[in-house]
């Protein structure tokens, strides 16, 4: 009897989803609970699994079809795959046997070839699972060569989303036996990318025996689009001088690791990574015009491709100001209590906290308090629906070198000044490494920017949709101020809040940072929720 395969019950607003992608075809044998479609909504993507082992028998929704909650998208036949297949061949189970018996012979002798050159059991490398809404991404760097030998739960390669960037570590000890997705190529959830051979691998140099032919044939695989090119004594493969000349590096700094001495681009990567390969501030200029004389008037262009990061963020800022009735508000905080606050206990709050003390702290605990006499500021748009959150996520714009990215604080209200601090140092410190993750990045009630950093005295910020507001934070600076009718010099700052008008009434959101400035010049206000 056949299954039916169903669409799941959609969540709330959700009223109809897109058949993303089958991962099983008619014929197909499947078990249970194993990923059999995917469907796409406009929140999230949600994996319809197996209801009982058996073979894909119809598919009723093709890919790109739109679908209702509970539709029936397929159906399940008893058995397997094998089994039909073996039911049509109509031989006995002698017969069976006796092919499953080659079967299996071949399939061995199949694994046995890579094994009698240096390898043993072979895997796939897979791209990893996608979460919720992320369909695809690019393969931004290979770390390891073809022939390269790694140790298990070594990082291979990169795979950067319009989010994060996602790690693909080894499965094993060996070394990679074929590169299937180049870098700069996109690539889906779970696509293969590469084959990897255990106990594989040997010095790319090329010193075990018999281990010449493998690093060879890397050293051409991955660089061999031009012909090589002698600077000094160093030989540089055609990629490699590309990134070398890109980044400004002294190539007698260097260390080729292709036959011979050749620098590799791996070897680039690496020298890039480590920074052991800069060009002496004296040097950098001479060298520079030695290499590539500029002719005079000369006018350069440079093209790059646009990241993923980077489209995603020029996409949702667009979509901000296109879809959000956006104004903004402003004022102005006098921060000589804060000041005076930090650069009295900064050394008592580094040795009890490990951390120091800065401003951040500060403005988290004030915006949570506001958030929370002001729930509109704190709520989000879904549709015709207004979503009224009772919790306070802020997030925390963090500028990296691949683009901003906001990870969130949760529950900022239950959070101490010191746990603030430490959290922002580490989502710094990770988005710069790229180590930020799915679950650091989703969700956010409000979301603090701080472009006085950078040394910005006015900006309009813009809001993170689906929230309804952000806070702009700016420079410090020295201005006077009319103070009980005597003008003196105060350390200043703008505040701008950017909110959704259709949310937002004007009155509560310049009541919103009236209320954000009384307890930032006040701090004590906040401890005693005043």
């Amino acid at each position: 009897m056949a299954t039916e395969i169903k669409a799941p019950t959609f969540p709330e607003s959700v009223a109809e989803g897109t058949v993303a992608a089958w991962h099983k075809k008619p014929g197909d044998s499947v078990e249970r609970d194993e990923l059999i479609v995917e469907i796409e909504t406009d929140k999230v993507v949600l994996e319809v699994v197996a209801p009982e082992a058996g073979t894909l028998t119809d598919v009723m929704a093709e890919e790109g079809d739109t679908v209702q909650s509970e539709q029936v998208l397929g159906k399940i036949g008893e058995g397997s795959a094998s089994g039909s297949k073996e039911e049509k061949s109509s031989s006995d189970d002698s017969a069976e046997k006796s092919e499953e018996k080659s079967d299996v012979k071949a399939s061995e002798e199949k694994q046995e070839k890579p094994a009698s050159s240096g390898g043993g059991k072979q895997h796939d490398v897979k791209a990893p699972s996608f979460p919720e809404s992320i369909q695809e991404g690019t393969v931004a760097t290979w770390h390891k060569k073809v022939g390269e030998a790694v140790k298990r739960d070594e990082v291979l390669a990169d795979i950067e989303t319009d989010k994060v960037v996602l790690e693909v570590v080894a499965p094993a000890d060996g070394a990679l036996a074929e590169i299937k997705a180049e870098e700069g190529s996109q690539v889906e959830s779970e696509a293969i990318l590469a084959t990897f051979t255990e106990g594989a691998g040997g010095d790319s140099s090329g010193s075990e025996s018999g281990g010449d032919a493998a690093p060879a044939k890397a050293d051409t695989s991955s660089d061999d689009d031009g012909a090589d090119e002698k600077v000094g004594d160093k030989i540089l493969a055609p990629a490699a001088r590309k990134m070398v000349a890109e980044h400004d590096l002294d190539v007698a700094k260097i260390k080729g690791t292709g036959k011979g001495g050749r620098i590799l681009k791996e070897d680039v990567q690496k020298a890039v990574k480590d920074g052991s390969a800069k060009k002496a501030a004296k040097s950098a200029a001479p060298a520079k015009s030695a290499a590539a004389p500029a002719a005079e008037g000369e006018r350069i262009e440079k093209r790059v491709p646009m990241s993923r990061l980077r489209q995603t963020i020029a996409k949702r800022l667009v979509q901000a100001q296109q879809t959000a009735a956006m104004l903004t508000t402003y004022n102005e905080v006098d921060m000589t209590e804060i000041m005076a606050l930090r650069a009295q206990y900064k050394e008592t709050f580094l040795k009890a906290h490990d951390i120091k003390l800065g401003f951040m702290g500060f403005f988290v605990k004030a915006a949570s308090e506001a958030l929370k006499r002001y729930p509109d500021v704190n709520a989000s748009i879904d549709g015709t629906d207004i979503v009224y959150h009772g919790y306070q996520d802020i997030g925390v714009a963090v500028s990296t070198d691949r683009g901003l990215v906001v990870p969130v604080l949760r529950d900022t209200d239950s959070m101490k000044i010191a746990d603030v601090e430490r959290k922002i140092v580490d989502f710094g410190k990770r988005g710069r490494d790229g180590k930020l993750g799915m679950d650091d990045m989703i969700g956010g009630t409000f979301t603090i920017t701080n472009g006085g950093t950078f040394g910005s005295l006015m900006s309009t910020p813009i809001i993170n949709p689906p929230q309804t507001a952000i806070l702009g934070m700016h420079k410090i600076q020295d201005r006077p101020m009319a103070v009980n009718g005597k003008v003196e010099i105060r350390p200043m700052m703008y505040l701008a809040l950017s909110y959704d008008h259709r949310m937002i009434d004007g009155k509560d959101a310049v009541q919103f940072l009236v209320t954000l400035k009384e307890l930032l010049e006040d701090p004590a206000r906040l401890l005693l929720d005043v």
